[in-house]
């Protein structure tokens, strides 16, 4: 008899079961969606925002301090000690070798740039860098350099190859200045040399001559020595736990802090491999992105609740204009010996089963809508996760009975003489 009447009261008053089943299925594909585009392409995002530069940059443990007059460095450029080429490819044994997206070895010197049919000679700036250096780790290999680090500069010509000795790249404002074109040879500290490209970069680099770095060792003296790391970094938003000294933390605590992606955590994992270099965290770029990232995520949460809150007070209208209607069906049924557990009963489970079927649409069409705007806003696949189906029909549940279970409440509370005597 009870399935009877639940199926009986389910095929009744179909436009208001409708509306609510609709409210239940938009806030459900809503929070699907984001909960996908969250779990799906937070990395990606946080790979668009890396666009920046690096967050993490590393330095000799030993090295000297930087001496600034007037906002100028007045310490040469080759003071100080180096990091070994041959150590960077350590840092993709860390734990977190994968949130390694790239790096930048730098190799600053000066040189002495003449060109070959003229006499004078002038001392300009130089850097030795990776353009697209291939970083080999056990059976691996990455494609690692400055260009993917600076996203932002803008090459006229090609950019100098990684194990040529002969090849460099200007800066606009020092190709200006010596009237160098792409093609052009010129001779560094002696050594002929033919330019590949020229960058624009809107900082120090348009003044330099940008080298690879096997030929900035060899102008230097310096063989497999650098002098600073940058490094690109996918980490997660810093929080109480981030910013908590290590050494400070129980070993629970120093646990959870070492396995979470901080850049904190991914610096002191450095240190781990790189024992005579220090890693610090560009504060400027990784808050940025810290941020940037929290705001996202705290809007899609905020677009997420308003949903369920509208579908909870569709629901809640809904059912308390159906109970209206009913209520001499309702006090009948008490009348005729119903208990109160049975009217709730019936009333529940027609909620419950009208929340499990729009909760499971609301499932599909959230994860269609975060497969779409996957593709069209982050170029990213997002396929369905059946993971998020549970949580679905969990929030469905629970926006469907939150909404309906102040009018079955009042219900309960009805008379049944006072409700069949309103109908004389």
């Amino acid at each position: 008899m009870f399935f009877r009447l639940l199926l009986e009261s389910l095929v009744r008053q179909r436009r208001r079961k409708l509306l609510a089943a609709s409210a239940i299925l938009l806030g459900t594909a809503t929070v699907t969606a984001m909960l996908a585009i969250g779990a799906s392409v937070g990395d990606k995002m946080n790979q668009e925002l890396s666009s920046y530069g690096a967050n993490l940059v590393i330095y000799p443990k030993a090295d000297t301090l930087d001496v600034e007059v007037g906002g100028v460095s007045i310490r040469p450029a080759n003071a100080g000690s180096y990091l070994h080429e041959s150590d960077l490819p350590k840092l993709k044994g860390i734990f977190w070798r994968n949130n390694i997206l790239n790096l930048s070895p730098e190799l600053p010197l000066q040189v002495a740039v003449s060109q070959p049919i003229a006499t004078q000679t002038v001392t300009a700036p130089a850097i030795g860098l990776w353009f697209h250096h291939t970083l080999r780790y056990g059976t691996e290999s990455y494609t690692m350099g400055a260009p993917a680090m600076h996203r932002w500069w803008h090459l006229a010509g090609a950019w100098p190859a990684d194990a040529a000795l002969d090849q460099a790249a200007l800066g606009n404002e020092l190709a200006a200045q010596l009237h160098a074109a792409p093609g052009d040879s010129l001779r560094l500290n002696g050594v002929p040399v033919r330019i590949t490209g020229v960058v624009t970069s809107g900082d120090a680099t348009d003044r330099e001559l940008l080298l690879p770095l096997a030929l900035a060792q060899k102008l230097s003296g310096q063989p497999d020595a650098v002098r600073r790391v940058e490094v690109q970094a996918l980490t997660k938003p810093e929080d109480a736990l981030a910013r908590r000294n290590p050494d400070s933390l129980s070993p629970a605590l120093h646990d959870r802090w070492y396995c979470s992606p901080y850049a904190n955590s991914i610096a002191y994992q450095i240190q781990e491999a790189l024992p005579n270099a220090r890693a610090e965290q560009i504060r400027r770029i990784a808050q940025g992105e810290s941020t940037v990232l929290k705001s996202i995520s705290g809007l899609m949460w905020l677009v997420a609740l308003a949903a369920l809150l509208a579908a909870s007070f569709a629901v809640a209208a809904s059912m308390t204009t159906a109970i209206l209607e009913r209520k001499q069906e309702i006090g009948l049924m008490r009348a005729l010996g119903a208990s109160q557990f049975s009217v709730a009963s019936l009333l529940f489970a027609e909620t419950v089963l009208l929340s499990l079927l729009s909760g499971a649409l609301g499932y599909l069409l959230g994860s269609l809508l975060a497969a779409r705007v996957g593709r069209q806003i982050f170029q990213s696949t997002i396929a369905f996760n059946p993971v998020l189906l549970p949580a679905a029909l969990g929030l469905a549940l629970l926006v469907s009975i939150a909404g309906g279970a102040p009018s079955v409440l009042r219900t309960l509370g009805m008379q049944p003489a006072a409700v069949l005597r309103e109908d004389v």
